[in-house]
């Protein structure tokens, strides 16, 4: 474009400094949303610390625990094909038969954690078995040919890492042009096979001697594993079995079905004939129930890490893992986003660490964070109990404050060294009652000591009346199992207890309370008594009689022992089981917002929706709060749904148009000549909202009467 300027020239823009993209970490997203930031970056570090000491002991568990399953199936795996070059007679009539080597792996129905052990499994075939590995899943495979075309594409793919010369590279790289099918796959297994067992190949590349060492032996076989085999057609499974049945000479084919509910889905899914070409055997997992025992003992009922949940915490992530997926999984996540949100939202969250570390953090409090501490209801609870001087001291002194938190944060971390022994002896007592008053599971005895001072609740004086009432054997095993308990902290507080523990059992091996132990009252006429035929007032007679005589009878040696016993583990629970409230400072290492954590797992989608469509000012900021009014500012939807609220359970589509125009079109038609154009947008407007509550399940096509819409959910006239 030309210039109409005075004066023409040449004139020089020197290009502003463009500013480098920063691109933000993890870091600073967390140190942004902080309220306090002061220690924010001394925060991070820690919850990042912290957690990954917590996954590594996760992982560390789901290894141990899944050790004996992959065990189990590894040793079938080796069994299954082990003869397959030697022709032996059983490897022989499997020929004959044609019954292909399958495992049936029942996992439960938490199948959002299948993913992991299905992971780890091929992990695990890959590194001890074989490096022909396939994953499958039912959404991959609607059909014969994609089933084939997925394996395929596995195989070659994985045969990458055994590679041997640029032949096999030439067949790995050519797989799309193949044919997907068995036939195919046999003979790439042959000349992949012949390539690595060939003498003269045995040295020239790590990956011949990772599939030629001990670990793989000569043809290993072809492992499918099959992640959901409820989700799978059962066309598509019965030809693939059909079909691989007639290559089993061969190709030496393993199959692993990933079960969720029961191993009859595998006679639900495939007929007689198809199911008999299978060699099935049945291989069961770890219950989730007991996983999750595992988890809360290993992280939680410890000492090795300073983060606690309170009892209501606890009890959220345990009740959407009973009463929605069964996912321990999905627990651990729980536990992440407890852990993270504790030292986002806590300032003095520095100090959930290790005792010496928190010292050394104490030390260095600024006044800010010292008034963090003053601001704690803990420590105001402690403040009230103190003398006017020490009062003062506390609210004035920051060096005098820092002392005491010292203090306060060594006497937190011996509450927790005496908490979890005495809460498990307390547990070995109470799981073998009767209908477990206190809860069979530990972690439910956990919740309730955490929430509440245990010993004024009804069902542990229940629990001590049944206890008053144990047998010997019982009470003895009982006590073996709390000396064990113990025995790590015999140098420490508990040591006493240990020592009365040890003597209780050397008094029940007497001879006096061993011959006590189990025996009835010599006196036993009124029970001789009752065996005898009599009437109503004899049986009366009877029964008083022997009323008095237990008030009038004098306790044995093995009775006062276990009363002294039980009293004993009474006197343990009221002094060390007290709840976490009670102790300064504990906010600092317990997360208790419950609330938080339940909006985040168990969200309300239709609340959420509803908020959202009610009153968009919500998540809008740049609307204001309109106070139930229809505004027009509002998105469109949002008005077409308040509209909506008003109508009964027809609505009418041009009275809906209509409203909807008057509340968007009104100024629009103020500032147009001419109001067609305008209501024509409208138009396209109000169709497009009702379409998107249509999707959103607020409304339906109705043929009552055509020009009206069915609303689907509850209220209006």
């Amino acid at each position: 474009m030309s210039t109409s300027s005075v004066s023409k020239g040449c004139f020089v823009f020197k290009p502003s400094a463009k500013k480098k993209k920063t691109s933000l970490t993890v870091a600073d997203y967390f140190n942004k949303g902080l309220k306090d930031s002061e220690g924010g970056e001394m925060r991070f570090e820690s919850c990042q610390l912290l957690w990954q000491q917590m996954k590594s002991e996760t992982e560390q568990l789901q290894e141990d625990l899944n050790k004996k399953l992959f065990d189990n199936l590894t040793r079938f795996l080796r069994q299954s094909h082990s003869n397959f070059h030697e022709k032996k007679d059983s490897w022989s009539c499997r020929m004959r038969s044609s019954e292909i080597p399958t495992a049936a792996l029942v996992l439960g129905v938490n199948v959002t954690d299948h993913e992991l052990t299905f992971n780890s499994l091929s992990e695990v075939l890959h590194d001890n078995i074989t490096p022909f590995v396939v994953l499958l899943q039912a959404k991959e495979c609607p059909g014969i040919k994609q089933l084939l075309q997925k394996l395929l594409t596995q195989l070659m793919g994985r045969s990458a890492d055994v590679e041997f010369d640029e032949e096999e590279d030439h067949v790995a790289i050519s797989q799309s042009k193949m044919n997907c099918s068995l036939a195919s796959l046999a003979g790439w297994y042959r000349k992949v096979t012949k390539k690595t067992n060939s003498p003269m190949k045995k040295t020239n590349s790590p990956s011949k001697k990772r599939l030629s060492s001990s670990v793989h032996w000569q043809s290993p076989p072809v492992v499918v594993l099959f992640k959901d085999l409820e989700s799978f057609t059962a066309s598509v499974l019965q030809e693939f079995i059909v079909i691989s049945s007639q290559y089993i000479r061969d190709l030496p084919l393993v199959l692993v079905f990933g079960i969720a509910t029961s191993p009859m889905i595998i006679h639900r899914l495939l007929s007689h004939s198809v199911s008999s070409l299978l060699c099935i055997e049945l291989f069961q997992s770890l219950s989730c129930t007991e996983h999750l025992a595992t988890i809360v003992d290993k992280l939680l009922l410890t000492n090795h890490f300073p983060f606690k949940l309170s009892g209501k915490v606890l009890q959220v992530l345990i009740t959407i893992f009973l009463y929605h997926d069964f996912s321990v999984r999905n627990f651990i996540k729980g536990l992440q986003l407890s852990v993270v949100e504790q030292f986002h939202s806590q300032p003095l969250s520095v100090l959930c660490c290790s005792l010496p570390d928190a010292r050394k953090r104490t030390k260095n409090f600024s006044h800010g964070q010292c008034e963090n501490i003053r601001h704690l209801s803990s420590f105001m609870s402690y403040v009230e109990c103190q003398t006017p001087e020490k009062q003062v001291k506390l609210l004035t002194s920051d060096s005098y404050l820092k002392e005491r938190t010292q203090k306060f944060l060594e006497d937190l971390h011996s509450y927790h060294e005496n908490y979890i022994p005495v809460l498990r002896c307390l547990h070995h007592f109470t799981s073998i009652l009767p209908k477990y008053p206190l809860g069979k599971q530990i972690r439910e005895l956990y919740c309730t000591c955490l929430e509440k001072k245990v010993w004024e609740s009804e069902d542990y004086n229940s629990a001590l009346l049944l206890l008053r009432m144990l047998a010997k054997d019982e009470l003895v095993a009982t006590l073996h199992k709390c000396v064990d308990v113990l025995k790590p902290c015999s140098g420490k507080q508990l040591g006493s207890a240990l020592v009365k523990l040890e003597a209780f059992l050397v008094h029940f091996q007497s001879p006096e309370v061993e011959s006590l132990g189990g025996m009835e009252d010599e006196d036993t006429s009124p029970q001789k008594a009752l065996q005898k035929k009599t009437d109503l007032y004899q049986l009366q007679k009877t029964l008083l009689e022997m009323k008095e005589t237990r008030r009038s009878k004098k306790p044995t040696k093995f009775e006062s022992l276990r009363l002294e016993v039980v009293d004993f583990i009474d006197s343990l629970v009221r002094e060390y089981l007290a709840p976490p409230e009670m102790q300064p400072l504990h906010e600092a290492v317990y997360f208790s917002a419950a609330s938080t954590l339940r909006r985040h797992l168990n969200a309300a989608p239709r609340v959420a929706l509803h908020t959202a469509l009610n009153n968009p000012s919500c998540y809008l900021k740049s609307l204001e709060c309109d106070g139930g009014s229809v505004s027009s500012a509002a998105p469109d939807i949002c008005i077409a749904y308040k509209l909506h609220l008003e109508c009964g359970r027809l609505i009418n589509l041009y009275d809906w148009l209509e409203a909807f125009a008057t509340v968007v079109g009104s100024a629009d038609r103020s500032d147009s000549n001419s109001s067609k154009p305008v209501y024509e947008i409208i138009h396209a407007r109000f169709i497009r909202a009702v379409s998107e509550l249509e999707l959103l399940g607020f409304v339906k096509p109705t043929k009552q009467k055509t020009d009206h819409v069915a609303r689907l959910t509850w209220g209006g006239c």
